[in-house]
């Protein structure tokens, strides 16, 4: 059965965005681990239920699709929509001003974070003392995710491309066929378009991502024999 979000916030179908709102950030108070003592691998699945359910219900279009179908096809992460993500910053505000930590957001968000460079351990220790970056520079509570996954990006280093060699007939280069790459135990389709030559290079955008968990292309280069 579909998840009922309304019910995990504790607010009525009819409630406010801003009722909505500030339902998200009291439970993400509540189910904060460092107020669950104890009671850590329990206050992490409520902490991702209410993320899941905010995700939807705190964007105006997907709140749509939900009340119209039931569910939502692609939830996506928190960080994608203006709405949700000016919300997890306040509720990382609220966090700070409470002494409560950060770290385990990483478990959390793990899948949304890939690629994006940053971790919310390593913005909490300030990015290892890099200049700029610590919470503490944002007494305000000015924060501002764009901002710190563009920084922590610009501290990360650039992705790693891998290279394979790929032999294949010529009968296949005329027309065209499909390998698949086995690496690391993940197995990846390759598609050869027609009329490859010898050199030719098929990229597999971001494929590392996949194989490894890191950013990084792999780029199989052909060779017709």
């Amino acid at each position: 059965m579909a998840k009922d979000y309304y019910q995990i916030l504790g607010v009525p179908r009819n409630a406010s965005k801003e009722k909505i709102k500030k339902a998200y950030r009291k439970l993400a108070m509540q189910y904060h681990p460092d107020r669950n003592p104890g009671k850590g691998k329990w206050a992490n699945e409520k902490f991702k239920e209410i993320n899941e359910a905010y995700g939807v219900l705190g964007d105006p279009e997907k709140r749509k699709q939900y009340n119209q179908f039931g569910t939502v096809g692609n939830i996506g992460d928190i960080f994608g929509s203006p709405s949700t993500r000016t919300t997890f910053e306040d509720m990382m505000k609220d966090f700070g001003g409470a002494g409560l930590g950060f770290d385990f957001l990483d478990g959390i968000f793990g899948d949304s974070l890939k690629g994006r460079g940053f971790s919310f351990k390593r913005f909490s220790q300030g990015f290892g003392g890099a200049p700029g970056v610590r919470f503490e520079t944002f007494p305000s509570g000015g924060i501002n995710l764009d901002e710190i996954f563009g920084r922590s990006a610009e501290a990360s280093p650039p992705p790693q491309g891998i290279r394979y060699v790929l032999t294949i007939t010529p009968q296949e280069a005329s027309q065209g066929t499909k390998k698949i790459l086995t690496r690391k135990g993940k197995r990846l389709a390759v598609k050869i378009p027609a009329g490859v030559r010898t050199g030719s290079v098929v990229k597999l955008s971001n494929a590392r991502q996949i194989t490894d968990g890191m950013p990084g292309d792999i780029l199989i280069q052909i060779a017709v024999k």
